[in-house]
């Protein structure tokens, strides 16, 4: 597990006396974007090191002249030039290209890598930032969901940290402060259910991206915000869990909260529970992932228990939100099943949005994935970008 080795009993605020650079992996997107708002507001315990994007050239060039990094990547090639020459003249130095986010997460300058790029794309870079020491801030589950083997063992051999980022994790995390030494009985992953809560199969035939894509509690990217309409964020983070906390399939429970103030529970062996609560605001797992141990005063509102005077909780319906159980299958089967699962959900969320195939249809285009792309017990880093590549062939021609 990680971030376990950690056994600080006194909180040492001398560890925030020094600035930390960050360097974000995604920086113009929801998490990148509220991750400089909390450098922003923290100046004199953060500076945003490097920044990348993969498109959103504008946006990246109106950060970095704002937070004035060392580093800016821009995945798209095609944009280079552009950025370039707005950032030149600033001397940051500007570079492109995949395989330049891989070198720049390992500059002796870095203190913490943020990975907040969307989906698969994060593994690669992950792996880059843990090999050359730098403790990470994960807010992309899918490198987990991927290859959490590989990423654990690698993380355990090179003595560095992951901290979680999503809020569901996060909570799991803080509510394990002190608690370290003392075993999970289980772990409880609230969901909020999305904007179909409630609904039925029948109901969901015709439903559009432009619905799916209106979440009732979180503002977030749009493969995000699908992936919790379908229910398919929350298997993803049930596969996540299981690497971050160390859990078996057993120890870990899923229940829907539509007022998202409960973002998760931990119950230990003498059946006492421990929840972290708050509004939904992705900015304090980012902060408290960036500050740890410590906790730095904020001026993000305040949860009232008036505003609040009933929280609910249901159990999920796997029957019409099928990707949940796929994606408890996908662990529990293990080896490259989930790079199968999380490669024919990015395709499938891809297609939707572009009204190529059915909200339904997404989770039928997963599970023809699961059956046909080959199984491997104990697949390499190389089998993984295999997998990928052949799951996203076969998810692209599915009808």
């Amino acid at each position: 597990m990680p971030f376990r080795k950690i056994r600080l009993s006194i909180i040492d605020l001398s560890l925030l006396s020094t600035s930390k650079n960050i360097a974000i992996l995604g920086s113009t997107g929801s998490i990148g974007t509220q991750a400089l708002e909390v450098i922003a507001a923290n100046p004199e315990h953060f500076t945003a090191e490097v920044l990348t994007a993969q498109n959103s050239a504008t946006l990246l060039i109106e950060q970095a002249r704002k937070f004035k990094p060392n580093v800016v990547v821009i995945g798209n090639e095609a944009k280079y030039q552009e950025v370039f020459d707005a950032l030149d003249p600033l001397d940051i130095k500007v570079y492109a290209g995949a395989n330049a986010l891989c070198s720049v997460v390992q500059m002796d300058s870095v203190d913490l890598v943020l990975t907040a790029l969307v989906g698969y794309a994060g593994l690669k870079p992950t792996i880059a930032a843990i090999e050359s020491g730098k403790n990470i801030a994960l807010a992309n589950k899918e490198t987990l969901v991927v290859a959490g083997e590989l990423i654990t063992k690698l993380a355990a051999e090179k003595g560095i940290n992951i901290y979680p980022v999503d809020s569901e994790h996060s909570a799991i995390f803080q509510c394990l402060v002190g608690e370290f030494h003392n075993p999970i009985e289980k772990i409880v992953l609230t969901a909020s259910g999305g904007p179909f809560r409630g609904m039925k199969r029948d109901q969901l035939l015709r439903v559009k991206k432009e619905q799916a894509l209106k979440h009732p509690n979180w503002e977030m990217g749009a493969k995000i915000t699908i992936d919790s309409a379908s229910m398919m964020n929350k298997g993803l983070e049930v596969i996540e869990a299981k690497w971050l906390f160390g859990l078996k399939k057993s120890q870990i429970e899923v229940i829907v909260h539509p007022q998202s103030i409960i973002h998760s529970l931990v119950q230990f062996e003498d059946g006492s529970m421990k929840a972290q609560m708050g509004l939904p605001d992705m900015k304090l797992p980012i902060q408290f992932a960036m500050t740890y141990p410590a906790r730095l005063k904020t001026d993000f509102p305040r949860f009232n228990f008036m505003d609040y005077p009933e929280l609910t909780f249901e159990a999920p319906d796997l029957e019409t939100f099928r990707n949940l159980t796929l994606s408890f299958e996908a662990m529990d089967k293990g080896g490259n099943m989930p790079c199968i699962l999380n490669a024919a959900n990015e395709v499938a969320v891809a297609r939707f949005l572009k009204d190529e195939i059915g909200f339904l249809e997404m989770s039928d285009l997963v599970a023809h994935c699961m059956q046909k792309i080959s199984f491997l017990q104990q697949p390499t880093y190389e089998d993984y970008v295999q997998t990928d590549e052949e799951t996203r062939i076969l998810a692209k021609a599915f009808k």
